[in-house]
């Protein structure tokens, strides 16, 4: 097994606890033991143990109190019951509560060495699981875009059928989706893959200096001109262009692209002289370059020009079938870079990812994974590791974990008794990992900094 099992044993009986840890031993399971039960819950968040056997006649606890202490922390811990006085009644009541297992004292080794096996061979499967969705994933990648969805298997076939004969193309979706992995795959497929690939970000460029770097300049074409400079259209010459955010390019500009991309000239500032190039140009907007030509806003000649040929990304909220995979091959990277011992999500975990709304698209989603990875201190990003790294998104509602409980009629909105555990969790959690600065809490939450005071003053923490 890649990674060993760790088990809480509670028990204020050290003998039973030392042959607990010996038995545990044979199956390569590491124990933790605790004699008092209080203590052992109090440390659980940060032991994360993959199981936990606790003792049912505890001197200060009763053992089935603890075992609801522990679903509501951890839900996929799983948990054994064991007793010196077994009854039917308190078996059945541990197996509803979700127990694992209930076992008498003295211990059947056979009996608790099956739970052992179980437990182990848990863990293996969801590795198993988490390689194999990975692996999966990758069979589905296509130049470094991933994907398994109708949406994707269309993107790629596309990419495929256009790319051989492309000399302009237009690529088109939300900010996140992928447009310039599309443009390097377009140039990778084609048959100038063995020439340049050249991006300039048009949102990045100062506007004064676009045709400069676009088209070059000779030496003293103006102030500061004191060389001459090859633009890079001359640059990605015989190779490929790739113009990002297309729509922020200024109007003033669009005309000379124009003639550029039509007869394959460009002029350098200060010259008289044109240039011939011969250049595959992609373009990628997150605007409506169509509504934008409409309002004046871009030239209609060019856009129609660069959208002779087409792509359309579609948003990752309409291809929710590919997170899985995506979540799978980004996990994997991050643990590995970051030489993190994780092993994968819990299901609560996948099932939030699942339902975000990710704005962001799948740039947000790999950020979540990473900044998830970063926060988390135990063997499994769970639902709390993904609720922490979720940004705040705008014109949402507050981090999704604190959201306001009902009380019953006639109840306190501010009795901490009707407060869910997860929305503590998730408020003493962050609050931990900023070391107490409640500023930093809120950010990390979420929140605004009077919403934190507000929920440390509800909590009474």
């Amino acid at each position: 097994m890649s990674t060993q099992a760790t088990l809480l044993a509670i028990d204020d009986e050290p003998a039973v606890l030392a042959i607990v840890v010996q038995f545990a031993r044979r199956f390569g399971i590491t124990v933790v033991t605790r004699t008092d039960a209080r203590a052992a819950l109090a440390e659980l968040r940060g032991l994360k143990p993959d199981a936990v056997m606790v003792d049912l006649m505890m001197p200060d606890i009763n053992g089935l109190d603890v075992l609801r202490a522990i679903l509501e922390i951890d839900p996929r811990c799983q948990t054994i019951l064991m007793t010196g006085q077994p009854s039917i009644d308190t078996a059945i009541e541990a197996v509803k509560l979700g127990a694992l297992d209930y076992i008498s004292k003295p211990f059947d080794l056979t009996r608790l060495g099956g739970l052992f096996t179980g437990i182990c061979k848990g863990i293996e499967r969801r590795e198993r699981l988490l390689k194999a969705d990975a692996d999966v994933a990758r069979t589905f990648a296509f130049c470094g875009m991933i994907g398994r969805s109708p949406a994707m298997q269309d993107l790629f076939d596309g990419v495929r059928r256009f790319a051989p004969h492309v000399r302009t193309l237009l690529v088109t979706g939300e900010t996140g989706t992928g447009k310039e992995l599309v443009a390097h795959a377009l140039h990778a497929v084609g048959p100038r893959a063995d020439r340049r690939f050249v991006t300039v970000n048009c949102s990045a460029v100062v506007e004064t200096l676009f045709e400069s770097e676009l088209f070059g300049h000779q030496r003293g074409a103006f102030t500061g001109a004191t060389g001459t400079k090859v633009g890079l259209f001359e640059h990605a010459d015989k190779g490929t262009l790739f113009l990002d955010e297309i729509g922020e390019l200024p109007l003033a500009i669009q005309a000379k692209l124009l003639r550029a991309v039509e007869n394959g000239e460009v002029q350098r500032v200060g010259s008289l002289e044109t240039k011939r190039v011969d250049v595959t140009v992609i373009a990628a907007t997150n605007r409506d370059l169509r509504a934008e030509a409409a309002k004046g806003r871009f030239r209609s000649d060019l856009y129609y020009r660069l959208s002779v040929m087409e792509i359309r990304l579609v948003p990752l909220r309409e291809r929710r079938e590919d997170i899985p995979y995506l979540s799978a091959v980004f996990l994997r990277e991050v643990t590995e870079r970051l030489k993190r011992p994780l092993i994968g999500l819990s299901t609560a975990a996948e099932r939030m990812l699942l339902e975000a709304p990710w704005p962001g698209n799948v740039r947000e989603l790999r950020n979540v994974i990473e900044r998830a990875c970063l926060l988390s201190d135990g063997k499994m990003l769970d639902e709390r590791d993904i609720v922490t790294a979720m940004p705040p998104q705008t014109g949402a509602p507050e981090h999704p974990a604190l959201t306001e409980s009902v009380p019953p009629a006639g109840a306190s909105t501010w009795d901490p008794a009707f407060l869910s555990n997860a929305q503590r969790t998730q408020v003493e959690q962050a609050l931990r990992q900023s070391g107490g600065n409640k500023a930093a809490a809120a950010r990390l939450l979420g929140i605004s900094r009077r919403s934190m005071f507000r929920w440390i003053k509800r909590m009474d923490l």
